[in-house]
Order: structure tokens, then C-alpha cells, then sequence
């Protein structure tokens, strides 16, 4: 399992610098404006509707697809694959005409501030942009196969062309229309599924046509799915609430929260995303046989090796939030402005990084035990406190007042996550982890504090950007020199396996010798 989530981040780290690629070439020809707004709602519409139905969905096939495997075979399980397969683009066919009916309407849900020009492009966009999800329905259900059968790499390489697409549209809309923005995002995500379907079919998948709502393991995945797309609704209103309050402080004020959301998204995807990838469909066949040892083990070293890595970038994020900013999309469009709305956001995001680590990994053992409605309460609790904290936090900090409340919400949501899965299930090592937590906090205040010092020391003789550069590389070394002394298990696991794979070397270079 580390060999698969190492694989998975060398991967993750490819795909995270081509997104962060893109989203620079975005900033530098359209900035924080209302063109971007418009984009980013458009596409924010179609994903929302179905990441509610569709993520649901997908959460409850991984565990019902491990039972029926183990249970009736390799034959039954794609059967079942096709069943879902089928009534998701059923699905989607209803979310067009239903987006396409009230395209105007659900706009001003999302961001009600949209008037003029904005609100016309917003409509348009979002008219071309829907189309895609049938595509992003399959995607949703083959990358679950996938992932179910531990194929994880092709997949996650997969996003790559899709990024690439998106990033030629924007450079070509520049210059031959605006429209140019969302016609290529279709055909991202178009390529995108292709690979992925192709993929599939290499590892055992063949498509039939079969609807069967009959089914009992279609209804049942839909009654697993009921609550976590009625939670994820509840999550959902709070992006909504926070898309429009944003629309209403300021012009930019969504791209500027999409931007700091964007590397947020880039530092926590790189660890949680490929921890709990792998994670879950490991838990769900160890749920599937009543394994409650092996799946808290695997919890604990997962919430561990997650909190290795979120609370160093936790602690830099909020050291450098400022110079971040300014060294990713401080050009061309992106004017001081911009600079200074997104860095507060990316600021007040990074508070709530680990919360969003735990929650994501302990989530995924509620599934795997076939129970979704805990998750739903416990998310409707935090999404609450969210909306409060919104309303009240940005009046006081702007925009970035919603991305504290999201990051508060996210770290209360996850405090009670593990309380009520230790009540499940019972102990969960809780204290190896605050022992393990504490060491890691130490090593992250240490890299902070050196990390700070030599940036300001090197500001003075050279650039600013190459100072934060070798500055986050010096802390980077001084972070992992500490750890390497604190004695963490997982650590201590991934170093022998360097030794390993070096002595393995060595070996073989004394062979070709002799």
C-alpha cells in the first residue's frame, strides 16, 4: 500500500504542476475579472449537479462492487457496472434539460451579484459547458472501477491532456474569442474519458447496454448514495453562499477565493487525494470481511503519513501566503489588487488544510461500512457553521473571511468525524497519533521559523522569487533533518526502503563488476 501511494504521489506531483501551469497561463491573460467570474460559474454549475448525484454514487459503488466481487465474481461486478453505468447517463440527460430550462435562475443562485455582461456570458457558457457531463458521469463510475481493481496510475495521467486542452483554449481564446474558454474545456473533459474508458476496457471492463431498477444492488447503492448526496447538497450550498457573498464584495472576488482554492487544492490533493485513493478500496475489502484491526491500522498510518506532509505546507502557506501568490500569478492581468485578495484567502485557507485531510480519509471508512447518514449529519453540522461564520466573518475580513469560515467548518467537521467513528468501531490509536501529531508540529514551527529568517535575509541581496524558492527548499531540508530525529514510524518505514532500493542498486552494480 506505501509503494502504491508513493507511485501515486510521483504521479499526483505531475498532474498538480501541469493544473498549476494552467491555471497561471488563466491568470496572466484574464486576471481577477469578470470573464473569469463568468467562466468559473459556468463551470461551477454543471459540476456542483452532479458531483451531488454523482459522487454519491461513486461512493456507494466502490464498497457494493467489492461485495458482489467477492461474493458472485468478476462477471456479476461489471454487470453491476453497467446497471449504474446506464442510469447515470440516464441521469445526466435529465440534468441537461433541467440546466438548460432554468440556465438564468440557478446563475443567480450561484452568484447572485452577475448583472450585464457577466451575467449574458455566464449563461452562455454554462449552456455550452453542461454538455460535458455526461462525460464527467463516466468518469465518475470508470475511475471507481478502476481504482476498486488497484489501477490508480492511468487514470490520474489521464487529467494531463485534459489540462493541456483547457490551457491551449485559453491561450487561443485570447486571441480568437472568449468562447474559445468553454468549448475547450468540453473537449478536455471529452479526451479525458476516453482514456479512462480505454484503460478500462484493458483491465476487464466491457460495456453492455443493461438498466435494471430492479436491481437490488442499484437500489441499494442509491439508498447508500441518498445521504451522501443529501450531505454533499448541504456542502454544496455552502460553495453556493460563498460564490455570492463573493459576488457581492468585490469585482473578482470568486476568482480571486477560485485561485487561493486552486493551490490549496494543489498541496492537499499531492497527499490526501493519493492516500485515501488508495485507501479506500483496501478499508471497503477489509469491511466487506470484518477486518475492524487492519482498517483502523490502515486509518491511523493513513491520517499520520497525511499529517506528515499538510501540516509542514500548513505552516509555509501561511509563512509565505503573500509571496505564494505574487510568484504563481503576479503577472500580466493579475494586478496588486488580485495579489492581495487572493494571498488573505489562501491565508485564512491553509488554517483549515489538515481538517480537510483527516475528514477526507475518515469519510471513506464511514462507506466503507456501508453507513452514509453519519457523514451526512456530520457535514450538515459543519456546513452550518460554515454559513453562520460567513455571514459574520466577512464583514470583517472580505473574502477572505469565507475562506476562514470554510477552513473552521473543516476542522470541526473533522473533530467530530473521529469521535463518532471511534464510537463505531471503537479506539483508533489516538494517542500514537498526538505523539506522532506533536513531533510533526515541532519539525513544521522549526522549518517555519528558519524558512522565514533566510528568505528575509536573501530578499535583501536577490529577487524576491528566487529567495522564496531556495527558502522553501531550505525549510523543506530543515523539516525533514528534524523528523528524521523524531523517530515516526512511517518515516522510519519510508527511509528503510530507500536504504533498500539503494543496497538493491548497489548489488547489482557488484554483479555487472564481477
Amino acid at each position: 500500500m506505501k509503494k502504491t501511494i508513493i507511485a501515486l504521489m510521483a504521479v499526483t506531483i505531475i498532474v498538480k504542476i501541469t493544473s498549476l501551469i494552467k491555471e497561471i497561463v488563466f491568470s496572466y491573460y484574464y486576471g481577477a475579472s469578470n470573464i473569469t467570474d463568468a467562466y468559473i460559474i459556468s463551470l461551477t454549475i454543471p459540476a456542483v449537479i452532479f458531483a451531488l448525484i454523482g459522487a454519491g454514487i461513486a461512493t456507494g459503488y466502490i464498497p457494493l462492487y467489492s461485495k458482489i466481487d467477492n461474493e458472485q465474481g468478476k462477471d456479476a461486478a461489471v454487470e453491476f457496472t453497467n446497471n449504474v453505468l446506464n442510469f447515470i447517463l440516464l441521469l445526466c440527460t435529465v440534468i441537461v434539460v433541467v440546466v438548460f430550462l432554468f440556465t438564468e435562475p440557478l446563475i443567480f443562485l450561484f452568484a447572485s451579484g452577475f448583472r450585464g455582461e457577466t451575467l449574458e456570458l455566464a449563461i452562455l457558457f454554462t449552456r455550452i459547458s453542461i454538455v460535458s457531463v455526461y462525460f464527467t458521469g463516466t468518469l465518475y463510475i470508470m475511475d471507481a472501477n478502476l481504482q476498486v481493481n488497484d489501477a490508480y496510475k492511468v487514470p490520474q495521467l489521464a487529467v494531463i491532456p485534459m489540462i493541456l486542452i483547457t490551457t491551449a483554449s485559453i491561450a487561443l481564446s485570447a486571441t480568437y474569442g472568449v468562447y474559445i474558454l468553454v468549448y475547450g474545456s468540453v473537449l478536455a473533459v471529452i479526451v479525458q474519458a476516453l482514456i479512462v474508458i480505454v484503460y478500462a476496457y484493458k483491465k476487464g471492463y466491457y460495456y453492455m447496454f443493461k438498466v435494471n431498477f430492479k436491481d437490488y444492488y442499484l437500489k441499494r447503492m442509491i439508498v447508500l448514495s441518498i445521504p451522501v448526496i443529501i450531505g454533499s447538497s448541504i456542502y454544496q450550498l455552502n460553495t453556493i453562499i460563498d460564490r455570492t457573498l463573493a459576488s457581492q464584495i468585490a469585482v473578482g472576488g470568486i476568482s480571486a477565493l477560485n485561485y487561493a482554492f486552486k493551490i490549496e487544492t494543489f498541496i492537499t490533493g499531492l497527499f490526501v487525494v493519493s492516500i485515501v485513493t488508495v485507501m479506500y478500496p483496501s478499508i471497503s475489502r477489509m469491511a466487506v470481511v470484518r477486518n475492524f484491526k487492519g482498517m483502523k491500522e490502515a486509518l491511523s498510518k493513513s491520517i499520520t503519513a497525511i499529517s506528515l506532509f499538510v501540516i509542514p505546507a500548513t505552516v509555509g502557506v501561511m509563512i509565505f501566503s503573500q509571496p505564494i501568490i505574487k510568484l504563481v500569478f503576479g503577472r500580466g492581468e493579475f494586478g496588486a489588487e488580485a495579489v492581495a485578495m487572493t494571498s488573505i484567502s489562501l491565508l485564512f485557507y491553509a488554517v483549515g488544510m489538515i481538517g480537510i485531510g483527516i475528514h477526507s480519509t475518515l469519510v471513506k471508512a464511514f462507506y466503507s461500512l456501508e453507513d452514509t447518514k453519519t457523514p451526512m449529519i456530520i457535514s450538515s453540522a459543519a456546513v452550518a457553521i460554515n454559513i453562520v461564520l460567513n455571514i459574520i466573518l466577512s464583514r470583517f475580513l472580505g473574502v477572505g473571511g469565507l475562506a476562514l469560515a470554510t477552513s473552521i467548518a473543516a476542522l470541526t467537521g473533522a473533530g467530530l468525524m473521529f469521535y463518532c467513528l471511534r464510537r463505531k468501531i471503537g479506539p483508533l490509536g489516538a494517542g500514537q497519533m498526538l505523539i506522532s501529531f506533536a513531533k510533526i508540529s515541532f519539525a513544521s514551527v522549526i522549518m517555519g521559523i528558519g524558512a522565514k529568517l533566510i528568505f528575509e535575509a536573501l530578499t535583501l541581496v536577490i529577487h524576491h522569487n528566487i529567495a522564496l524558492l531556495l527558502s522553501i527548499a531550505a525549510g523543506a531540508t530543515i523539516y525533514f533533518a528534524v523528523i528524521l530525529f523524531s523517530k515516526i514510524d512511517d518515516i522510519t518505514v519510508i527511509v528503510n526502503e530507500i536504504k533498500n532500493k539503494f543496497r538493491k542498486a548497489d548489488a547489482v552494480v557488484e554483479q555487472g563488476k564481477i
